[in-house]
This record gives structure tokens, C-alpha cells and sequence, in this order.
């Protein structure tokens, strides 16, 4: 390994490792640096394919675009995509590795460490920095047998930690000592120092603290991070985030989503988000899909025959046959698609139980799930609308088109997506299509009537990245950072 490694770990989950990797990639990339993230152990529903043909955690993706590089399964060697209360799909360097339950993953989850050192290996070859991201806490000492995501990692690599807490939740000065405290001293001597993520109001305030906490560890800080508004604009990780959506006052066009229990790559409606002319509505269970809606999205779903009984059971089939009687639009991206067909067969129980389960028959479309995953990088074609279509594919299932279904979106030869003979339905497997600003300029125009440009939203998530790295410049001592990366 010839790469400098630093490795930042929480106090828990959320609070913002995350971006601050993502910022700390753009920071040293903005230095000269040929820098590359690392997360060794993700459990996301938000998934984004590579060009060989793999998945990653979208986070890693974020990441390796902060850092000008090329996404690569050795990102994020071990990714958990949960499909239930109890079971998940292990994808291991990029590939499917077939469903697991808790228990299991529990007792047999060290075997992977020699397989995630074997990708760390390969980026700390090709860099000068490799950042790496934890997951949760490594003071979740009831997991630590057989961990590979924190300390159980970074003690045999030697990667050096770097411990984040977020002060914005309150008892940051708790947590860092308690982590402190439950760490054994080999993995606390591993710790080169703390920060303190999202601090609002003068950071000198916060003095006596970070004199405590030093006192407390011995840890010094590397600096105080401000609420930054800006990561808003990014993608997040996680589906909770979705229950703090808030409205827009003023917007003149209202997106319904259902927020489906095993909903997934929902930052596929980032760009909707973050147009100031359009709403977004995340509905959580309970509440109807509302009549006001100028356009239903079903979004992608990691549990196609789950979601869709969901979709049943909460009421929201009556909203969407509501909405599309009365000439609104819809669309469905992966999941969503092929719930919006005739029916969806299961029959080697890929997603459990074989089955089959008809869909809402707003398209004429049969999908049968099928054991082999496609994953790729698509670049396609949407004759209606005279667009070319930029995204990515990641399902496991086939979607046969009826007479009475028209293709709507062409790449390789094959129908990526089918749409009624009006347009105003339509369904597609190409997640990311509407980051592609010259496809959403052309589709809003053509259902909502909503007309001018439509920035890429790469764009606007690389001027955010460059926004966090300014500020991560200013408030950390990257200088101390790169020393303490140092093995």
C-alpha cells in the first residue's frame, strides 16, 4: 500500500460522514491529489451501477465524483440492500451474492474481510489519499465481533481514524467521550483526533467543550464544522430523510411519490426537488396521494411484490387510477415500472415466495423477475421526444410489451421503457433519466407544459461539492488531516 489512509468513523449513524468524506475528497482533489473514497461495509437501498458492470452505495458514488474519479466496485466492496424487517441482497465487489437474513450475515461476515482488504489494496496502489468512511459506531460494542465496517477494519489495515460527532443533535461531548470509553486501548491509540459536525451559531462558544473533550480522550480537534444548507442539494443515503421533506411556498407544480417501504434510488427525483418551480411530496403511509397532483411518480423499489401489495393496501391504486382518469401523468422508474404493468410474476421466488400479483394495469407490460441482475451504464434514445437518455440500469426482471404499449425509451436494441399511445404513461428502467437536463426539459415540457432549459443536475451537484469544499477548507486544518493520514 503506497496511498496515505485516513478513515473517518461516528459517534452513530447520520451524522454526515458522509459528505464530510465527499468534501474532503473534492478538498484534496482541489490540492492536486489523486484521491479515491472507500467505504468498506454499506447498507443502502440507494445503489449506483459502474462501468464494469457492478453496484455501490450511492454515497461512494458522490464520492468518487468529488474526487474526479471513475466509480469502481472496489469503492464499496460489500454492499447490503435490505428487502425486508429481517433479509437483505448481499452484493459483494459489485455483484450478487443471493439473499441473507440478520443471523446469517452476523456469523459469516468476517469471511469477507480478506475480500474488502483486497480492494483496499488495489485503490491504495492507484492514489496518493484514499479516504474511507465507517459505518454507524464503532462503540457498537455488541456488533464488534466479526466487524468489518469499523475499528475491525482499520486495526488490521493500520488506517488511521479521524472520529466524527454532530453537535446539531445534541450530547456530542457524551457520545465522543463514550466512544472513548468503550474502545479497548489498542483501537482508542488508532484515533488520531476528532471534528465536530454541523455547529450552529459562533464555534467560540463551543471552546469549553472541545477543552473537555480533549481532557476526557486525549483526541485533539482538527476543527468545527457549520451547518452547511448546501448538502441539501446533494444526494442522500438514506430514506428517513425523506419524513422532513418540506414544501416549497409558491411552486407552481406539485410531484406526488408514495414512500414505499422498500422505495429505493429516490435521489432520482433530486432534480425535481430542487427545481424552484416544482414541489416534490414524499406521502408517507396513512396519508392519500393528493388530488391536487399534477404528476404521480412510482419510484424504484427494491421489493417489486412487496411495494405493490403496499401500493393496494394503503389505497393509493384508487389515487393513481383517480389521477390517470383524469389525464395527469405518471411515471414509474424500475420498480415503479413494473408495478404499473398487467402483472408481475415471481416464479423462483426471487423476491421470496414464487408468486404472482397484478400490477395497476395502467401499461400494457408483463414483468417476470428473474434470478440474473443487469447493471449497466445506459446511454439511449426517447424517440417521442427527439432526447437522448443518460442513466444507468439496475433491476433484476424482464418486461415484456404488449400491442397495446408503445416503446418510449430505446437503448441497445432493447425497450427500456413503455408508454401508453398519449404519453401521459409512462414507465422505464433507467434510473437517473431526469438528471439528464436535456430528457427532463423535454419531459416536463411534454406533460406538464412546462417549458425552457434544464440544467444537468451533475452540474449542479459538482458547483455543491466545490460549495462544502470551500467551506471544510476554512473551518478544518487540512494540513493536520493529511499529517495524521500518514501510516
Amino acid at each position: 500500500m503506497t496511498a496515505r489512509r485516513l478513515m473517518l468513523q461516528g459517534t452513530g449513524s447520520d451524522v454526515g460522514k458522509s459528505v464530510l468524506v465527499a468534501g474532503l475528497c473534492r478538498v484534496f482533489k482541489n490540492r492536486g491529489l489523486t484521491v479515491l473514497p472507500f467505504k468498506p461495509q454499506n447498507m443502502s437501498n440507494n445503489a449506483a451501477a459502474t462501468r464494469e458492470g457492478g453496484e455501490i452505495g450511492r454515497a461512494q458514488w458522490l464520492q468518487a465524483v468529488a474526487a474526479g474519479a471513475e466509480p469502481h466496485t472496489d469503492m464499496n466492496p460489500v454492499l447490503i440492500k435490505p428487502e425486508s424487517e429481517k433479509g437483505a441482497q448481499l452484493v459483494v465487489q459489485g455483484k450478487v451474492h443471493g439473499p441473507i437474513d440478520s443471523g446469517y450475515y452476523r456469523t459469516h461476515k468476517a469471511e469477507l474481510l480478506a475480500t474488502v482488504q483486497s480492494s483496499y489494496r488495489r485503490l491504495c496502489a492507484d492514489a496518493d489519499l484514499v479516504l474511507v468512511e465507517g459505518a454507524g459506531s464503532p462503540a457498537e460494542v455488541n456488533l464488534r465481533a466479526g466487524d468489518i465496517a469499523n475499528m475491525g477494519f482499520a486495526l488490521p489495515t493500520k488506517t488511521p481514524v479521524v472520529l466524527v460527532g454532530d453537535i446539531n443533535r445534541g450530547g456530542v461531548i457524551a457520545a465522543i467521550a463514550g466512544t472513548h470509553a468503550l474502545l479497548p486501548p489498542e483501537e482508542q491509540a488508532l484515533v488520531r483526533g476528532t471534528i465536530i459536525n454541523q455547529f450552529r451559531g459562533d464555534v467560540s462558544l463551543f471552546d469549553g467543550g472541545l477543552k473537555v473533550i480533549e481532557e476526557k480522550t486525549g483526541w485533539p480537534n482538527f476543527g468545527v464544522v457549520p451547518f452547511l444548507r448546501a448538502i441539501r442539494e446533494l444526494p442522500a443515503e438514506d430514506a428517513v430523510v425523506l419524513e422532513h421533506q418540506r414544501a416549497k411556498s409558491g411552486s407552481k407544480k406539485l410531484v406526488a411519490v408514495p414512500m414505499l417501504p422498500s422505495i429505493s434510488n429516490f435521489d432520482d427525483l433530486d432534480p425535481l426537488a430542487a427545481d424552484p418551480d416544482i414541489d416534490v411530496m414524499f406521502c408517507p403511509p396513512g396519508t392519500p396521494l393528493p388530488q391536487s397532483a399534477d404528476l404521480i411518480i412510482l419510484p424504484g423499489s427494491k421489493s417489486t411484490l412487496r411495494d405493490l401489495r403496499f401500493l393496494k393496501d394503503e389505497g393509493w391504486i384508487v389515487d393513481v387510477y383517480a389521477h390517470a382518469r383524469a389525464g395527469k401523468p405518471v411515471l414509474g422508474l424500475c420498480g415503479g415500472y413494473q408495478m404499473m404493468g398487467k402483472i408481475v410474476r415471481d416464479p423462483v421466488g426471487i423476491e421470496g415466495a414464487a408468486g404472482v400479483e397484478a400490477g395497476i394495469g395502467l401499461l400494457d407490460v408483463e414483468t417476470v423477475l428473474e434470478p440474473i441482475k443487469s447493471v449497466h451504464i445506459t446511454e439511449a434514445h426517447c424517440p417521442a421526444l427527439e432526447s437522448k437518455v443518460s442513466g444507468y440500469e439496475i433491476h433484476m426482471g424482464q418486461t415484456r410489451l404488449g400491442r397495446d404499449a408503445k416503446e418510449y425509451i430505446v437503448g441497445d436494441g432493447r425497450a427500456l421503457g413503455a408508454a401508453s399511445a398519449d404519453g401521459k404513461i409512462m414507465g422505464t428502467y433507467v434510473h437517473g433519466l431526469l438528471h439528464d437536463g436535456e430528457f427532463r426539459a423535454a419531459y416536463l415540457n411534454a406533460v406538464l407544459g412546462m417549458r425552457g432549459p434544464r440544467v444537468d443536475h451533475l452540474d449542479r451537484i459538482n458547483a455543491t461539492l466545490d460549495t462544502v469544499a470551500e467551506a471544510l477548507e476554512t473551518c478544518l486544518d487540512v494540513d493536520a488531516l493529511w499529517r495524521a493520514a500518514e501510516v
